[in-house]
């Protein structure tokens, strides 16, 4: 691999950091970030994945404080107790459970919609908002590329299986909600059909930027099938912006240096983050709209490659295989 290979990914994405806190930092000294109100969401229902910590913990306990009941889907049963317990201490609610899922594994995945199903539940609001970000060249249990394999064939195969809980649950006036978590990074990443696992030229920038643009991609297709089907369920992305989470554990050490003399001014925190996940989740205005990218509760234009419709059928076709599930498009096209 050359060193302009492994130097160009890391650019593009640290550029586009750079671009996101300038337009963050304006947003909050014009703006200010704020949670708006919301009517009560009793009755609903939603699952969280990554909801141990950070944006994922923050887009829980507000759900939690709207009414809505919880799952939290996380890998970690200790640390998944304690997020319970605090949601529960801070919200006074009791409907807040945790479900062990370990995206990098497609048996947990399917073993955590087993137990899901098991309960009954219907299913109005799916977050799929966990991730790991820039983590050194390494295979989840079943071979992938450990940022393509977790944040993205974790979240389309997880997605997949609850389809049809999420289909029983929405009806006209109010549709069930399908919100991923993806980043500005997409802007600048690029998605390699021929080497999706990274194998010939590996950049922890360059893959994770790639699981971003992969993100987008599935949510634009998984609104056109579902909205082809007739579904009463809407599919949508949220940007939450630069924000202050552990997440950034395995980046350059000079961005960590600058990182902890700036995080209190120029980095949203983890509540203020997952702002755009909760207005997606739960916004009237948002009633019945799906395929949209949000930032900052605004629909926004993605990157220009994110809305060519054969990379995203492409793309949709080859992750079935990889997660050995059966094509919807290929259903939605006999009908």
């Amino acid at each position: 691999m050359s060193l302009l290979s492994r130097i160009l990914p890391a650019f593009r994405v640290h550029y586009a950091g750079v671009l996101v806190i300038l337009s963050q930092l304006y947003q909050r000294c014009r703006y200010g970030f704020s949670l708006p109100a919301f009517s009560s969401q009793h009755g609903s229902v939603a699952i969280v994945t990554g909801g141990l910590c950070g944006i994922g913990f923050s887009t829980a306990k507000h759900l939690a404080k709207l009414g809505m009941h919880v799952i939290i889907a996380g890998n970690d049963e200790r640390q998944g107790q304690e997020a319970v317990k605090q949601i529960k201490e801070e919200t006074l609610t009791s409907k807040v459970e945790f479900l062990f899922c370990d995206l990098a594994s497609m048996k947990s995945i399917r073993q955590f919609v087993k137990e899901f199903k098991k309960k009954n539940y219907p299913l109005h609001v799916l977050i799929n908002n966990a991730g790991i970000m820039m983590v050194p060249q390494r295979k989840t249990v079943d071979g992938f590329e450990e940022h393509f394999g977790v944040n993205y064939l974790g979240h389309f195969l997880l997605t997949n299986l609850l389809l049809d809980i999420l289909k029983k649950t929405g009806c006209p006036n109010h549709n069930a909600r399908v919100i991923t978590v993806s980043s500005g990074t997409h802007y600048v990443g690029e998605l390699n059909m021929d080497d999706l696992q990274s194998r010939h030229c590996y950049s922890p920038c360059g893959a994770y930027a790639q699981s971003k643009l992969a993100l987008v991609l599935f949510s634009y297709q998984l609104q056109q099938l579902l909205a082809a089907e007739g579904s009463h369920v809407t599919a949508n992305v949220v940007d939450p912006g630069v924000v202050n989470t552990a997440l950034y554990k395995h980046v350059f050490w000079l961005t960590k240096l600058v990182k902890s003399f700036t995080y209190w001014f120029l980095f949203k925190t983890p509540d203020e983050g997952a702002i755009t996940s909760i207005y997606a989740a739960v916004a009237p205005e948002l009633e019945g709209v799906g395929g949209c990218y949000l930032y900052h509760e605004e629909i926004i234009k993605s990157s220009d490659v994110t809305y060519d419709e054969d990379l995203q059928r492409r793309l949709w076709a080859e992750s079935c295989k990889m997660v050995g599930i059966p094509n919807m498009i290929d259903k939605v096209i006999s009908t």
